[in-house]
């Protein structure tokens, strides 16, 4: 990549731009899954932000946008030991153990040929293959979508913007347990890491 895209319209262009749906997976989003019973938060605004993440992926696919899925592994043998010893302070619980209920995707989930990685920390690119994915599609841009919108989303949208992709948050396709943090975040990207945009105003970019 050389130079910059000065436009939204130019970032969001389709031929360079993919969706990335972070971590919505049963142990963030479902009753009883581990945000509830390990947390202590309740995870009602991650359930609630399927549907219009259902309806993103679909304007998505109708506009031959990629579709990228990252899903959590926290086997505390692959998570870095700072991240574990948190873990730890609150419950030896395993979250989004594979194999496991609280692994599987909540709400959403991909569809045939649609890339999956699985995370090991709370960035999507650390360790994982996507950035080398996605310079091998001549992607550029990344929408981002999923939760917890303070912890993995952010992370992975600094990270990506650090990587030297562009990053639009989709606002309401994002969530948290702590809706102050949330809104923290949104405020934060906005400010000096990307784009925060409604899904409707994302998805009028795809069309025509």
């Amino acid at each position: 990549m050389t130079g910059y895209l000065d436009s939204i319209s130019g970032r969001l262009d389709r031929s360079r731009s993919a969706v990335v749906v972070i971590d919505m997976q049963n142990d963030f989003c479902a009753e009883g899954g581990y945000v509830e019973t390990v947390v202590g938060r309740s995870a009602e605004p991650c359930r609630a932000v399927a549907e219009p993440i259902g309806a993103l992926l679909a304007d998505a696919r109708a506009a031959a946008v990629p579709v990228i899925w990252v899903r959590a592994d926290y086997e505390p043998d692959k998570i870095p030991p700072g991240m574990l010893a948190k873990q730890r302070e609150r419950s030896s619980v395993v979250c989004c153990a594979p194999g496991s209920w609280g692994y599987g995707f909540y709400g959403v989930e991909p569809r045939e040929g649609e890339a999956v990685f699985d995370k090991h920390c709370y960035s999507a690119f650390e360790g994982t293959g996507l950035s080398e994915h996605l310079r091998a599609e001549g992607i550029e841009t990344l929408v981002f979508a999923g939760v917890q919108t303070n912890v993995c989303v952010e992370t992975s949208f600094r990270d990506a913007v650090c990587r030297g992709f562009y990053g639009v948050l989709a606002s309401d396709c994002v969530a948290s347990h702590a809706p102050p943090l949330h809104e923290a975040t949104l405020a934060n990207i906005g400010f000096l890491f990307g784009d925060v945009l409604p899904r409707e105003e994302i998805a009028s970019h795809w069309q025509g």
